[in-house]
């Protein structure tokens, strides 16, 4: 795999880029709320600290093409409103595993597919994905249906398989081939800085 501590990719309105030290304090505040942390498989962040290691954990693995997050920063003020993810990536069998978050203030405005589009080109162009997975939460409509409007068919439900304080919940498994991406987005070039 390719590194990826460089990489920037381009929407109308977001810039795709690594995780910076001075994410730390946006990072924080999104993973802090329970709304943004609901459907998680971890409860909301109570102190800046996993901010701050998960941005250095990123800076390394990043570098060494382990996985692949981006933070969304919006063009036209700069400011990160979330991020995205290509991780479990398995080159012999060409396969990834997709995560995302936003911060509250802007879900509904269409940055996450717009993102998750960038990304997904990405990930079928240039890394040769054949297979991208996704774990979601069945409650989580939203997300189930950023999913489907992507091209991502459900393909299982894992019953129980997350307890997260004293939640239990369900894991629908979703999955999006190479082929049905290039069908479904025949051109949806991702721009690369």
């Amino acid at each position: 795999m390719p590194t990826f501590d460089s990489l920037l990719l381009r929407t109308e309105r977001l810039l795709l880029r690594p995780l910076a030290e001075d994410d730390a304090p946006a990072l924080y505040a999104m993973c802090a709320d329970p709304q943004v942390m609901r459907y998680w498989s971890t409860p909301p962040w109570q102190s800046i600290e996993p901010a701050q290691a998960l941005i250095a954990r990123d800076i390394k693995a990043m570098a060494a093409g382990d996985y692949l997050r981006l933070a969304l920063e919006r063009i036209d003020d700069g400011q990160f409103i979330g991020n995205c993810t290509l991780f479990s990536l398995m080159p012999q069998c060409r396969r990834a595993e997709l995560g995302y978050a936003i911060a509250h203030a802007h879900w509904g405005r269409g940055y996450m597919h717009e993102a998750l589009v960038a990304l997904l080109d990405h990930g079928f162009t240039q890394l040769a994905l054949n297979r991208v997975e996704a774990d979601v939460d069945p409650r989580n409509l939203p997300s189930v249906r950023s999913l489907e409007r992507l091209g991502f068919t459900r393909e299982g439900l894992l019953r129980e398989r997350w307890i997260v304080g004293d939640e239990v919940s369900d894991s629908a498994l979703y999955g999006l081939l190479a082929g049905d991406w290039r069908k479904a987005h025949p051109g949806a070039a991702t721009n690369e800085t």
